[in-house]
C-alpha cells in the first residue's frame, strides 16, 4: 500500500468533484501545518453565506425521507459498487493527529485493541497494522460490500482483524466484540452520515465494547465546511442534514450538539475543538474553508465511578 507523501495533504489540494464528499482530501496535514488551525469557535461567514442558508427553509418531503432512510444501506453499497477501493485515500496521519493511539499502553509491547466503527474499505485500519504490529482491529461498516472489500485485501489477517457488517444503529456489537473488550475506538467521518435520531443508538451501543478508562477518536464535518454551503436546493434533510446525489447522507456538527450526544451516552468529553482549513478548488480557482470536528471522548474508568458514587 502506497505511503502519502506530505505534499499529498498540503492545501493546494483539489475538492472532489463527486458530490461535494469528504473524499481524496479527508487527510489532515500534519499537526504543524500552518494552513490548519484548532480553534474552539465556529466559522464566522461571509453576508453570502448567511443569505445562501436563510434561503434554504424547503424540506424534502417526508415520503422521500423515509425511502431514504430504508434504502440508506443500499445507498452506500451502491457508492462503493462505483468506486470500489479508489475513491478515499490511506489514513496514515491518524497516529499524529491521536497520540492515544500509541500513549494510552502501559508498556510498548502491549497489545492495543482497537474498534474501526465505519471501517469503508479499511483506508484507516491498514495502514495502522502496517505501522503497528502490537495491534489487533475489530473493523465493521455497514456496507457488506465495503466489508468484503477489506476482506479481499492483502493485508487482512484473521490473527489480527475481525471485519463484520453492522448497522451501529440496531446490530449489537457485543455480537462480534467482547463488551468492554476495546482500548479505542475511531469514529472517522461515521456518525454524520447517521440519521440525527439515531446517533445516540450507535455511540451507545459503541459505548458497550468500549473498556473503561478507553477513549473514541472522533473526526467528521463541523459546522459551515464548504460541502455544507454547496448543497443545492432540494438537498435539506432538516437542520444541518443533506441529502447528496446519489441518496448518501451527511450532518454538519456543532461542537456543543456533538458534546451532548456523547454525555448523554455516558462518554466524557476529553477534547472538542473545530479544525478550520483552506482547500484550493484549482478547477474554480477558489480557496474553499474546509471545518471539521476533531475531538476525543473516554468512558469512565470503575474507579471513577466508584469515586462518584462516594460523594454523592
Amino acid at each position: 500500500m502506497a505511503q502519502k507523501s506530505p505534499e499529498s495533504l498540503t492545501c493546494d489540494q483539489s475538492l472532489s468533484s463527486q458530490e461535494d464528499r469528504e473524499g481524496p482530501e479527508e487527510g489532515l496535514s500534519p499537526p504543524c501545518d500552518p494552513g490548519q488551525t484548532k480553534t474552539s469557535s465556529v466559522r464566522v461567514l461571509t453576508k453570502e453565506e448567511v443569505d445562501r442558508l436563510s434561503c434554504e427553509r424547503v424540506l424534502v418531503s417526508g415520503f422521500k425521507q423515509m425511502k431514504l432512510e430504508k434504502d440508506c444501506q443500499k445507498n452506500w453499497d451502491l457508492f462503493y459498487k462505483r468506486n470500489s477501493t479508489k475513491f478515499f485515500k490511506d489514513r496514515h496521519w491518524t497516529t499524529r493527529e491521536f497520540e492515544e493511539l500509541r500513549a494510552c499502553r502501559e508498556f510498548e509491547s502491549q497489545k492495543l485493541v482497537l474498534l474501526e466503527a465505519g471501517c469503508g474499505v479499511g483506508n484507516c485500519i491498514f495502514p495502522l497494522l502496517e505501522d503497528d504490529l502490537n495491534i489487533f482491529v475489530y473493523a465493521c461498516d455497514f456496507s457488506p460490500r465495503a466489508v468484503e472489500f477489506v476482506k479481499l485485501n492483502p493485508l487482512y489477517c484473521p490473527e489480527r482483524c475481525s471485519a463484520f457488517q453492522c448497522d451501529l444503529t440496531k446490530d449489537d456489537l457485543r455480537e462480534n466484540v467482547p463488551e468492554g473488550g476495546v482500548d479505542v475506538i475511531t469514529l472517522i467521518f461515521v456518525l454524520s452520515a447517521i440519521h440525527p435520531d439515531k446517533m445516540k443508538l450507535a455511540l451507545q451501543n459503541i459505548s458497550r465494547v468500549l473498556k473503561p478508562g478507553g477513549i473514541v477518536l472522533f473526526r467528521d464535518y463541523g459546522l459551515y465546511d464548504h460541502a455544507m454551503l454547496r448543497f443545492k436546493a432540494g438537498s435539506k434533510l432538516g437542520e444541518n442534514f443533506y441529502v447528496r446525489q446519489d441518496g448518501t447522507r451527511s450532518y454538519f456538527f456543532s461542537k456543543e450538539l456533538l458534546a451532548e450526544l456523547f454525555q448523554d451516552s455516558g462518554l466524557q468529553c476529553v477534547s472538542n475543538d473545530y479544525v478550520l482549513r483552506e482547500t484550493v478548488n484549482k478547477k474554480e480557482g477558489l480557496c474553499v474553508p474546509r471545518v471539521f470536528l476533531q475531538s476525543k471522548f473516554t468512558k469512565a474508568s470503575r474507579a471513577s465511578d466508584d469515586s462518584l458514587h462516594e460523594d454523592t
